[in-house]
């Protein structure tokens, strides 16, 4: 079974979301990092104290061949067609320990999916 992680940089007030989103497409959970972040403009200053937007890191660990569409889901949900709203890439995963409890799971579904 092959892995891909996707990472999500969003605001925090849309992360719930985000998250309730991937998983009606198939994910089976996130990993939620609180963070803080620029961009292309420069932090906005009160009384000479930066204000940094937080952020939060949203991390979905997926089968391989359910990328796109959790991909397709976390754009259509963090509205990332927006200036500002977010950032969500993919990345490939060499190895996974720790998943023995789904791989059972994982198993029943490719084996349905043929039958």
């Amino acid at each position: 079974m092959r892995f891909k992680l996707i990472l999500a940089s969003v605001k925090t007030d849309i992360t719930d979301k985000i998250v309730d989103s991937a998983k009606e497409s198939g994910a089976t959970g996130a990993t939620i990092i609180p963070a803080r972040g620029t961009g292309v403009h420069e932090a906005k200053t009160f009384f000479g104290l930066s204000l940094e937007a937080q952020t939060d890191i949203i991390m979905l660990l997926v089968e391989e061949h359910r990328v796109m569409s959790i991909l397709e889901a976390v754009k259509i949900a963090g509205e990332f067609h927006k200036p500002g709203t977010g950032i969500a890439f993919v990345v490939p995963v060499e190895h996974v320990v720790g998943l023995e409890s789904q791989m059972e799971i994982f198993k029943e579904e490719v084996r349905q999916s043929y039958f």
